[in-house]
């Protein structure tokens, strides 16, 4: 058996691994499929999470598979029952610095609770899009934090598996008016088969005075605004935020789900004519149930947001496509009875 660790800044390796052993009130899930997140490579760019010295950190978070052992006590789950990993209600957010990681033959779930740690994966259903549910849990986090609504304006930066997700949200909640931003032309498309009624590409278009055009503008206070309701950066770009507070309109929102690892200017005096609110959004402390209840009605579209599988053998070359800007969700699967 194996499992993919850190064991350093931009060292990452696939490890023999023990056996998973299940104490009391523990499930054991074979993994069949595991997505590669954003968070996975930044992880291996610091060097792990949580990494003791001379340890390991072991990651993987986006992940389905079916149960192999139950420790004595579980109640609500069985034996061969094919189930979602929910790594934020784990004791240990599994995959994000404790001690299990979801690129593994198998995982410890401890404390494992049905309908909670562990969902129960809706019947018909491949586990690769299972495995989506993670990130697309992530997505909707955000949405419900903008509020968006049927009728608005709104602006998502950044076409990766998360901005892609948010598209497609919003136009399952009934927003017709989406424009996406990205550096990526192939991203980009993608964003438009999800729903986007307008793209920006932001390495050769100037995104401010496209977006005026695409969504209309009106001069407030001396300057001109944009008549976009809502903005969400899921990208991290550097001048995101100051762009967005100098062309919000009145009462505009901005919701942050980028991870940003440096500090970033804010001009307070911009945000006073304007009165834009600015939040953040991150994990999923609610939604991971709705979204699993959601992926058969989506599995048609969702198929799309693989762009890339790999055999757990070859989760590194699988990494190292995770992050070019022509890869959407990178899918890891494993196949047979690891021994």
């Amino acid at each position: 058996m194996r499992a993919l660790n850190i064991h350093g800044v931009d060292d990452v390796r696939l490890d023999p691994k023990a056996r998973v052993v299940a104490a009391p009130g523990d499930a054991v899930v074979r993994i069949r499929a595991c997505g590669i997140c954003g968070s996975d490579l930044s992880y291996i760019k610091w060097g792990g999470i949580g990494r003791p010295e001379g340890g390991v950190t072991p990651i993987g978070h986006e992940a389905a598979g079916e149960i192999v052992v139950l420790g004595e006590g579980v109640e609500g789950l069985e034996v061969g029952q094919r189930v979602i990993i929910n790594p934020m209600n784990t004791p240990s957010f599994i995959g994000s610095g404790g001690p299990e990681g979801a690129f593994a033959d198998e995982v410890r779930v401890a404390a494992a609770r049905a309908g909670d740690s562990l969902l129960p994966i809706p019947d018909g259903l491949p586990y690769d899009i299972a495995a989506l549910a993670e990130p697309l849990a992530v997505a909707l986090h955000g949405i419900n934090r903008l509020a968006a609504k049927a009728g608005e304006k709104i602006v998502v930066f950044g076409c990766g598996p998360i901005g892609l997700g948010m598209v497609l949200w919003l136009a399952d909640r009934g927003v017709t008016d989406i424009v996406a931003v990205d550096l990526a032309e192939e991203r980009l498309a993608r964003a438009r088969s999800f729903g986007a009624s307008a793209t920006i590409c932001a390495a050769h278009e100037n995104v401010a005075e496209r977006l005026m055009e695409i969504h209309g503008a009106h001069d407030y206070f001396g300057t001109p605004r944009s008549n976009s309701d809502g903005y969400i950066d899921a990208a991290g770009g550097g001048t995101i935020i100051a762009d967005v507070v100098r062309i919000a309109k009145y009462h505009a929102r901005l919701v942050v789900t980028a991870s940003y690892g440096r500090a970033v200017d804010l001009d307070i005096g911009g945000m006073l004519v304007s009165e834009l609110t600015i939040t953040t959004a991150m994990g999923y402390p609610t939604e991971m149930p709705e979204v699993v209840a959601a992926l058969p009605r989506l599995a048609g579209k969702l198929a799309a947001l693989i762009s890339h599988s790999f055999a757990f053998d070859d989760i590194l070359e699988g990494l190292r496509v995770a992050s070019t800007p022509q890869s959407a969700k990178v899918m890891v699967t494993f196949a047979g009875d690891p021994k």
